[in-house]
């Protein structure tokens, strides 16, 4: 469904439509799901949502700006990516048509929109580094932040791989819809996870599936603008979040690789780190398994908590 939020059109998906809490019944807790760059609601996977909605959650995705079935921004311009990296790498923060914390005023507008007082906040990647300001900048809202193969953005931090990076400023050989798919399927597997491979049939079924839904690279590369930004700042305010925090990374992510979730934990203050042996930057259902082992009782002692303090209050 097509939501107003922050001034902007979201697309959102919203399993309390399918278990009547818009309705009126009692609510469930909310889980808000942040996907990251360039990535549709879509790529969350099916049995990750299936789980939190089993475990008892209320579960919202949404695309981010500029991506999928969001309002998109081709009238900020096509950015030059690779003048931003190395404007980033010689410490000088480039500019971009919007910020990370305009992204995250987005994510707190669906809370807004659908009269959501908290919410789990849980974002991957670039999600991630949104979630983080999302605890920043509206704090009341957030019941737990979990941040998931993302980073703090502090300077310093190893980069990608060499053939990451390369292959993640490419471009697909040719305009067809196998051309776009091929990109991707060399991406997909230059972030994958060693331990865990994803059958190839499967990740071709998915990024067929994403494309087909919408297909807007240029909303990346200002996505990827907006993370250039925020280079630096971010990390020196991660110590002001005060909520349950769960940091989770593979220990073989080729594109942020897990010092960055480390350096993540070590900023906020309390919060759990858990590195994942084998897994590196994407979705294989053995990833899911794992992640969900970690997240589901965090969640629920976060939410315990809250309980216990609300009635406190009262």
């Amino acid at each position: 469904m097509k939501i107003r939020a922050n001034g902007i059109d979201i697309e959102v998906e919203d399993t309390g439509e399918n278990t009547g809490e818009l309705a009126g019944t009692a609510p469930r807790p909310v889980v808000l799901l942040i996907m990251g760059l360039g990535m549709q609601l879509v790529a969350w996977p099916a049995e990750m949502v299936q789980a939190l909605v089993a475990a008892g959650y209320r579960v919202l995705r949404f695309d981010n700006r500029d991506i999928g079935l969001s309002q998109h921004f081709d009238h900020l311009g096509k950015p030059s990516v690779v003048w931003a990296y190395l404007l980033a790498k010689l410490g000088i923060q480039p500019k971009s048509p919007y910020s990370l914390q305009d992204m995250a005023q987005d994510a707190i507008g669906v809370l807004d929109a659908l009269g959501i007082g908290q919410a789990h906040v849980v974002g991957v990647s670039m999600g991630g580094m949104i979630a983080q300001r999302v605890a920043l900048a509206a704090p009341t809202r957030v019941a737990s932040l979990s941040s998931i193969m993302s980073s703090s953005g502090a300077r310093g931090l190893p980069d990608a791989k060499p053939a990451v990076l390369l292959t993640m400023l490419s471009r697909p050989t040719g305009r067809r819809r196998q051309d776009i798919i091929d990109y991707y399927l060399r991406f997909f597997k230059a972030i994958g996870s060693p331990a865990y491979p994803l059958d190839p049939s499967l990740m071709r079924e998915r990024v067929g599936q994403a494309i087909d839904r919408s297909y807007h690279p240029a909303g990346t590369l200002r996505q990827m603008l907006a993370i250039a930004n925020d280079l630096g700042p971010r990390a020196a305010l991660l110590g002001r979040i005060a909520c349950p925090s769960l940091v989770l990374h593979g220990r073989a992510d080729p594109l942020l690789p897990y010092p960055c979730g480390e350096d993540t934990a070590r900023r906020i203050p309390g919060a759990r780190l858990q590195l994942i042996d084998g897994m590196g930057h994407d979705w294989p259902p053995q990833v899911v398994d794992l992640l969900l082992a970690h997240m589901l009782p965090f969640m629920a002692e976060a939410t315990a908590q809250a309980t216990a303090r609300t009635a406190q209050a009262a």
